[in-house]
């Protein structure tokens, strides 16, 4: 797919939100886009996991966790499922682990930041649920778009 989020912003100008977080990009899809699908947990990443597991279809995943930093929500092994299933990308407000080989997946990949720490395996938290961080309102179903520049969403595919 090509396309620039800023081009995106020049033609759709208010139809779209941009998300105000600064992510650091950890896979070797710089740029990705695809319909939303969400997880909202706090340092566990069971849901997260068993989410990227099934068929991605070319969607992205928006994982809301919390902004913390203190462990990884996804490491290279969980990654390897995304892309081995289908899936475009994975934004998450919170930390990734194993960066390097992250690198390595053809897969996007945007976080905070990054912990060698592993996460809990409780399962707590939510999938298929509305989440918020950066000025946004990621719902899913809707389309997110990422490149260098960020990350805007649209209620609908543009391109």
């Amino acid at each position: 797919m090509d396309f620039a989020t800023a081009d995106l912003i020049d033609e759709y100008g208010a139809e779209l939100a941009g998300c105000e977080t600064q992510f650091r990009s950890y896979g070797s899809r710089v740029r990705f886009a695809g319909a939303v699908e969400t997880v909202r947990c706090l340092e566990d990443n069971v849901l997260l996991k068993e989410v990227l597991a099934t068929p991605g279809s070319g969607r992205v995943l928006v994982v809301d966790g919390g902004g913390s930093l203190r462990t990884a929500l996804m490491g290279d092994m969980i990654a390897a499922s995304a892309v081995a299933n289908g899936w475009a990308g994975v934004v998450i407000n919170g930390a990734v682990r194993d960066v390097v080989a992250l690198r390595a997946l053809d897969l996007g990949v945007k976080a905070l930041g990054s912990n060698p720490r592993k996460s809990a395996k409780e399962g707590a938290g939510e999938a298929g649920v509305p989440v918020g961080f950066g000025g946004v309102e990621f719902r899913p179903g809707a389309w997110l778009y990422s490149d260098e520049d960020g990350i805007v969403l649209a209620p609908r595919r543009l391109l």
